[in-house]
């Protein structure tokens, strides 16, 4: 009997120590089962704010009513939302943490990043036709959905006017005043002296030749170079007259002598053309090997060597204001050029073919084959194309009216409002009798300094004088005009 109490009673404490025991098992797992879900709650929290953070501000809409748009890269295949995200009353937000969690949550958030994205867009799209100026875009009707504090939706639709070329000035016509003949071949450059009494060619036939402005008569003949003679330029500072020529040479003359006092040497290979600088005793070539030179006119003194253009550098333009040399080559850009430190300022790269001609006077213009380009200063930014001269162009002239003129390699000469780029006219000379038709080409012209008269340099060996046509009006030329849509390329 007392056996059997014994053995009951270690029964019961080992019952009790094997109940405590599981009973400590049991409390341990349900704590840590309730660790885990604070935990998966936790993370959900954090995944939720991380990966729709710009949704969660959006309104809950009933179906049919429309969808709130997603940013991309929380669309699905086909356009649909990817699982967890509030769409309808149907979808519902992902159920970890509870829907009055999110809300919270979401009142909670600063903005959301796609609607401070979405406005400093709506910003720089404004401030682009602000500054665009009276010209603005056309766009087709749309629909806009903006996205609200409070989070609702607005539809907006933004409608702009279409830009239009502006009204251009009438300009008479310009007509066929006086041939001149006198040069053996072509004629390739020419140059109004300051007094406008008397003008210079220079031509194939080696010779420069110095005519009177108001009669057209033969005032004088230089001999000199042995090559074509491609640019002349005459000092408003001195009495002296600059040539350059397929020869590599650079010469200066004195016209109380009429004889060459000056040689300027250093270029490699035929020189294309020369300006003179306005305001300091500086001269400015560039040639067929791919540099410009800068001269001291007095020392003859090499100062600057321009490199940088990989073709023949074609033509050359001097000013006052920065940029004080600007060139055109065959390698289709346009450089800017620092004159003290004798370094490109900018290059301008929006030709597609050679630039053989540039003119300035505030803004500055540059012709090619592919078409006429209008440019700002100082930095070189782009106005606008004029195009519909189908040709290589050999030169430009524009006057105080703002009539810019285009002479190309085939004969033709195009008029052109300055401002709107408007082309009024356009003139194809006949050659010279006894010439062929293959011999039409404009090679240089320039407007006298009363700019009454236009005078261009040809193939056909002839000297050609334009003048306006005192007896046009607006209503026997009228302007051929409609507010046409403006293009404007960038390239």
């Amino acid at each position: 009997m007392t056996e059997d109490v014994q053995k009951h009673s270690v029964h019961t404490l080992v019952f009790r120590s094997l109940k405590r025991t599981h009973d400590m098992f049991v409390s341990d797992h349900a704590k840590a089962v309730s660790l885990d879900e604070e935990s998966h709650k936790l993370k959900m929290g954090v995944k939720l704010k991380a990966d729709y953070n710009a949704v969660l501000h959006m309104p809950i809409l009933k179906e049919g009513k429309g969808r709130a748009q997603l940013p991309d890269h929380l669309q699905g295949p086909g356009g649909y939302a990817q699982p967890g995200v509030a769409l309808t009353a149907d979808t519902k937000l992902h159920r970890n943490p509870s829907e009055g969690g999110v809300h919270s949550m979401a009142l909670a958030l600063p903005p959301s990043q796609a609607r401070q994205e979405a406005s400093r867009t709506a910003a720089s799209v404004a401030d682009i036709h602000r500054h665009a100026g009276g010209a603005e875009r056309v766009h087709p009707p749309s629909t806009a959905v903006s996205l609200l504090e409070g989070g609702a939706t607005r539809n907006s639709a933004l409608m702009r006017r279409a830009p239009t070329m502006p009204k251009p000035q009438w300009h008479p016509p310009w007509k066929l005043f006086r041939v001149i003949s006198g040069h053996l071949g072509w004629v390739r450059s020419i140059a109004v002296e300051p007094g406008n009494q008397w003008f210079v060619t220079g031509s194939a036939d080696r010779t420069i030749k110095i005519w009177d402005l108001a009669s057209g008569k033969l005032k004088l003949s230089l001999t000199g170079h042995i090559s074509t003679v491609r640019g002349v330029a005459v000092s408003s500072r001195s009495p002296y007259l600059f040539s350059c020529g397929e020869d590599k040479q650079v010469k200066c003359w004195d016209l109380e002598y009429n004889k060459v006092i000056r040689h300027y040497h250093g270029h490699l290979s035929a020189v294309y053309d020369l300006d003179l600088h306005p305001t300091i005793d500086v001269l400015v070539t560039c040639s067929r090997d791919a540099t410009a030179r800068v001269w001291d006119m007095r020392t003859k003194a090499n100062v600057h060597t321009l490199t940088g253009h990989t073709n023949t550098v074609a033509t050359v333009r001097c000013q006052a204001a920065e940029p004080q040399i600007i060139t055109g080559s065959h390698d289709s850009t346009i450089r800017l050029w620092d004159l003290i430190a004798g370094k490109t300022r900018a290059t301008l790269t929006n030709h597609k073919k050679s630039v053989r001609s540039l003119f300035h006077r505030y803004t500055f213009a540059s012709g090619s084959a592919d078409n006429i380009k209008q440019w700002m200063f100082p930095d070189g930014n782009f106005i606008q194309n004029l195009s519909g001269h189908n040709a290589i162009i050999n030169t430009l002239a524009v006057n105080s009216d703002g009539v810019l003129v285009s002479g190309a390699d085939n004969g033709t000469i195009h008029m052109w409002d300055w401002r709107t780029g408007y082309n009024f006219q356009r003139i194809h000379a006949a050659v010279q009798p006894g010439s062929l038709d293959s011999e039409s080409g404009i090679f240089a012209c320039v407007f006298d300094n009363s700019e009454s008269r236009l005078i261009t340099a040809e193939a056909d060996k002839t000297i050609k004088v334009y003048k306006e046509d005192d007896t046009a009006t607006e209503e026997s030329h009228p302007i051929n005009w409609k507010p046409e849509i403006l293009k404007r390329k960038r390239f």
